[in-house]
């Protein structure tokens, strides 16, 4: 068993590798009587070839379906009835398995999560129940414009690469898809190397360590199975395409590729994405709703994977103003790639984003998903302080660089979903 500290004491983020593989690592937070504990397994959609789209997700689903030592029913009451919550997501790199209670049941916690995930019956009968709810959600997603527009301009930007794949899967492959592929995806990835580890708030890292052992995970035997990989992100050249639907709005996806997480210029580009469309005070904002009154809706998101990234705007508009709101957010990004930020502006943004990092980092949950990062993006662990002096380290010559290399209007796909196109 391997063991060290990362960062300063006060810090509180330690590391520990099982010698079966699994690492573990957590973050004390002082004066809070909670603990945040979650499991990443490094296999999701980017794993998937097309066939198989959509298996992590189904498996994710499946493992809640009953295990060796408990029902569904004894799953979903396990935590529950303890005051606490336990819950499951895929992405596109990890499946993650998380749970939040007292510190006085994290046992409990810990035994659940390691239950689901490497006792699960995966039986036929449940199969045949959970595809169906699955293919509901799939449903649920096709009749909710505002989400449906992200999966078709993923789609659009990517192309056949895996990053353009539902994580959800396609009626058509979830109809596919048996035992037999659940069964081959759990035996290659839910096993103590292909997991992380990561828990915060009242929680001391020893006694995370031997609560780990008390309750099985260090038992789990070691594989020699290598990591999952993906193909390389290749970037389809920018375009644009409409969508021919009936509904109240146009639904607009502006978006390219952008940095990776472990690129310095994250900190810049999520500072000038906030300052474009992040809240009240962001340009288009003030431009699209207050000063033309043509959305109630526009906003800018970012997401950063280990070898790439991607950043965006999205507005809701009347299908006859579409046009007018999509010139509108041009002219801005346009605005950004010739001038980038003025001093005014990047001083404001890096008070509001030094106040975003600094409140997020109240929450046990976020502390956890920190933690779990430095394993799985392969990045050191940064102190508080130290992610605030990156954020007030950022200078004009790389906002510049970066609005002109991400936000200029040419560099943008676009994909409008609604009764009439944005251009």
């Amino acid at each position: 068993m391997t063991a060290s500290v990362a960062g300063p004491a006060e810090a509180g983020l330690r590391r520990t590798t099982l010698p079966n593989g699994l690492t573990v690592l957590s973050e004390y937070m002082p004066g809070v009587r909670s603990v945040a504990f979650g499991a990443w397994v490094r296999a999701a959609s980017i794993h998937e070839p097309r066939e198989r789209m959509g298996v992590s997700h189904l498996l994710e689903h499946m493992v809640f379906k009953g295990t060796e030592r408990r029902s569904a029913k004894d799953i979903a009451l396990s935590l529950e009835v303890l005051g606490g919550s336990l819950d499951a997501y895929t992405a596109r790199e990890h499946t993650s398995f998380q749970a939040r209670v007292l510190d006085e049941h994290l046992t409990e916690a810990a035994d659940v999560i390691a239950d689901l995930l490497f006792r699960p019956l995966l039986r036929h009968a449940d199969l045949k129940l959970e595809r169906k709810v699955v293919l509901e959600e799939i449903s649920m997603v096709e009749d909710t414009p505002d989400d449906i527009v992200f999966e078709l301009h993923n789609e659009l930007l990517w192309g056949d690469h895996p990053y353009g794949y539902s994580i959800l899967g396609t009626r058509e492959t979830v109809a596919s898809l048996g035992v037999r592929e659940l069964r081959d995806l759990h035996d290659r990835a839910y096993h103590p190397g292909q997991l992380v580890v990561a828990a915060s708030g009242n929680v001391e890292h020893d006694r995370l360590v031997e609560t780990l052992a008390r309750t099985g995970w260090a038992d789990v035997s070691p594989r020699d199975a290598e990591r999952l990989v993906s193909p390389v992100p290749r970037m389809a050249p920018p375009a644009y395409r409409h969508v021919e639907r009936d509904s109240a709005q146009t639904h607009v996806v502006f978006g390219c590729p952008a940095v990776p997480h472990g690129d310095p210029r994250r900190y810049a580009l999520a500072l000038v994405s906030m300052m474009l469309g992040g809240g009240m005070s962001s340009r288009l904002f003030q431009r699209v709703r207050e000063e033309l009154g043509l959305a109630y809706s526009v906003y800018t998101y970012q997401s950063f994977h280990v070898d790439a990234g991607v950043h965006g705007v999205y507005v809701a508009t009347a299908p006859e103003t579409a046009r007018e709101a999509t010139a509108a957010i041009r002219d801005e990004l346009a605005l950004l790639a010739e001038r980038g930020l003025p001093d005014d502006e990047l001083a404001a943004g890096k008070s509001q984003l030094r106040g975003q990092i600094t409140l997020s980092l109240e929450s046990v949950t976020s502390r956890m998903y920190r933690a779990a990062g430095v394993e799985l993006y392969d990045e050191p662990y940064r102190p508080l302080d130290e992610v605030l002096a990156l954020v007030e380290a950022i200078d004009h010559d790389t906002v510049a660089a970066v609005c002109r290399e991400f936000f200029a209007p040419d560099t943008q796909t676009v994909l409008s979903l609604g009764p009439a196109p944005a251009q």
